[in-house]
């Protein structure tokens, strides 16, 4: 990277910013993240190298404005492990590291207490190293990033929510709330035809219940969706491999059946 950034090497890799390549980032993730699903582990070898890609570029990058180097950014990941870890490292390896925290459970614990300890940890860390000037995070919310997808965002927020305690009590009282935004939504459609602001906000409600309703449950919405929409995808190929004429021609009882019929494909061994 350093070769490729310097003045006798890639004309494309030089003009690059850190905002220039945030897109190709999330792209590689993704891949990633595709490359899991489909179980095609050559393919994960590759994608992997594309998003260590990214990291080398930022830090790179970083080291040309002298913010810091890719040995920085290891090292730091290295005291935070270890820092994070004083069931594994040993508690004073974990205090050299930086850990502050006191009192804490490390004997035989099961993960669930591995996570309470994380977060313990991670809390002080954050009290010791305040955001700088201009950046100043006023709110409990303010650490989510706004630059999260949005189903990611929202469960992130409602669990930083529930932490000081504003949630619904139990899964049912997040059912009715459902129920409830989803009547709102039904009585904005009307409207919708003049402008479908008031409906958008009302959608973004129903969306934002259902996360914190998969929150509950302790289910991921973004790959619970991801899952959704590959199988959408097999399903619909079914259906176009299926069909005697192109779905365009058929009507929507004919569409209907090659769906039931695509489905019922699947549920056979």
């Amino acid at each position: 990277m350093e070769r490729l950034r310097s003045p006798g090497g890639c004309p494309w890799d030089r003009e690059q910013s850190f905002d220039s390549i945030r897109k190709y980032t999330l792209e590689e993730t993704y891949e990633v993240f595709d490359a899991i699903e489909r179980r095609d582990w050559p393919a994960l070898k590759d994608e992997l190298g594309d998003l260590l890609l990214q990291v080398l570029f930022y830090a790179q990058m970083a080291s040309e404005a002298g913010y810091f180097t890719i040995d920085d950014v290891t090292a730091g990941l290295n005291r935070k492990l270890i820092r994070r870890h004083p069931h594994v490292f040993g508690e004073k390896a974990a205090a050299a590291a930086g850990n502050s925290a006191t009192g804490l459970d490390t004997n035989g614990i099961d993960a669930k207490q591995v996570l309470h300890n994380w977060e313990e940890i991670k809390k002080l860390e954050t009290l010791a190293h305040p955001a700088p000037d201009g950046y100043a995070q006023e709110g409990r919310l303010d650490a989510i990033p706004r630059s999260m997808p949005a189903l990611s965002e929202a469960a992130k927020l409602g669990s930083k929510a529930a932490k000081a305690g504003f949630d619904w009590p139990d899964v049912s009282g997040l059912i009715d709330k459902l129920r409830e935004e989803t009547a709102e939504l039904e009585a904005e459609i009307p409207h919708a035809a003049q402008s479908n602001e008031a409906a958008t906000e009302e959608l973004g409600d129903l969306l934002f219940t259902a996360v914190n309703l998969a929150r509950r449950l302790k289910i991921n919405p973004e790959l619970a969706l991801r899952d959704t929409n590959a199988k959408f995808r097999r399903r619909f190929r079914i259906m176009e491999q299926s069909s005697p004429r192109p779905l365009e021609e058929l009507s929507g009882d004919e569409l209907e059946s090659l769906w039931t019929q695509a489905k019922q494909s699947e549920c056979q061994p």
